[in-house]
Parts: C-alpha cells; structure tokens; sequence
C-alpha cells in the first residue's frame, strides 16, 4: 500500500495528497494515519514542503467534511422524524429521542465537530449529524478546519521528523485507533443496554 501511495503521490504532488485525504474522508480507503504521516516523510526525499502537504491535505479533508454535511441536510430532522413515525416502533425509537439527540448536537455540537476531527472513524462520520441538525454552516466549517489542522500538522510533521521510521508511528497509531474502536463499541453496547432498560 505504502509504494502505490508513494507512487500517486510522486506523480500528482499536492493534488495527490488532496484527492488521497478527500477520498479518505468519504470512503475511508486508506487511514488518513497512513497519507499524512506518509506524506510528511516525502517532504525529506521530494520537493515538497510541510506546510504544502499541510495545506492540500487540509482542504481535501475539509471539502470531503463538507460533502458529508450536505449528505446530512439531506437527512434532516424531519425527515427522520418520518421514519421514526413509520418504523421506530421496531427501533424502539420515539419522534422525542429524534428531539432530544438533536437538541444536545444544537448545544454542543460544535465542540463534537472540533473534537470529532482528532478522532479516527469518528472524524468523518461527525459531518453528518452536524448537517442533520442544520448547524450553521460557517461554524461547521470553522471548527471542522481548525480540527482538522490541528490532526493533520501533527501527523504530517511527525512523519517529517522521525523520516526513514515513519511506518513505526503508523503502527502506534494503529494502536491508537484500536483503542479509539474499542472504547466506541464498548460505549456504544453500554448506551443500548441503559437506553432498553429505560424503556422497559
């Protein structure tokens, strides 16, 4: 995986690096983890920069957020409230827990955007309850960029820094994900089981 990376990224420059992140926040192929540490490693055998891949890595991330955001307009509160309406009673799903989820993404949904984007799965996946609750798109794209930023200067310098060893913080990532999927299902199974005995 890593040469054929190399490779698209030899061949294209910047605009690799853009497409690469912005495919990965779509349809998450390749783990961010790997281009941008990947990346910042090139920036010691090519003639591209830190703050170039920074850049390109950044937009691709925050137009793939955006297309996410629009695929989560689409799926407004109204129209979940339809499908509650119409099959919530096999969810065990009520129109009020549409309302309430949405009213906790209205109060802190910025911070679980800027929060979201230093986490992996999560940080795609963020996007579209941002745009199911219509938060206002300039925030969106505020705290989503600074988020994003934020993630990918830290991967893409430490690729920089450690050169040739890149592959090895890779694999700490790895770790780190592993860990981040772990604490997510567990949350996850512990939300189902306290939310079914609420409604029993």
């Amino acid at each position: 995986m890593e040469a054929w990376i190399t490779d698209w990224m030899n061949q294209f420059g910047y605009l690799g690096v853009f497409l690469l992140i912005l495919a990965e926040n779509i349809f998450p192929p390749i783990p961010s983890e790997v281009i941008l540490t990947l990346g910042g490693y090139m920036t010691t055998m090519t003639s591209m920069t830190k703050l170039g891949i920074i850049i390109a890595s950044t937009a691709g991330s925050v137009i793939g957020a955006t297309i996410l955001y629009g695929i989560g307009l689409l799926l407004d509160v109204e129209r979940l409230e339809k499908i509650v309406g119409k099959y919530g009673k096999f969810l065990r799903l009520t129109i009020k827990d549409i309302h309430k989820a949405d009213a906790w993404f209205d109060k802190y949904g910025v911070w679980a955007v800027f929060f979201g984007r230093l986490i992996p799965l999560v940080r795609s996946l963020i996007s579209i309850p941002a745009g199911m609750s219509n938060m206002k798109f300039g925030l969106f794209l505020l705290f989503t960029t600074l988020g994003t930023l934020i993630w990918n200067t830290v991967l893409v310098s430490v690729g920089a820094a450690v050169g040739d060893n890149w592959d090895e913080i890779v694999g700490y990532m790895d770790i780190y994900s592993n860990i981040v999927y772990t604490i997510i299902a567990i949350c996850g199974i512990a939300f189902l089981i306290w939310y079914f005995k609420k409604r029993d």
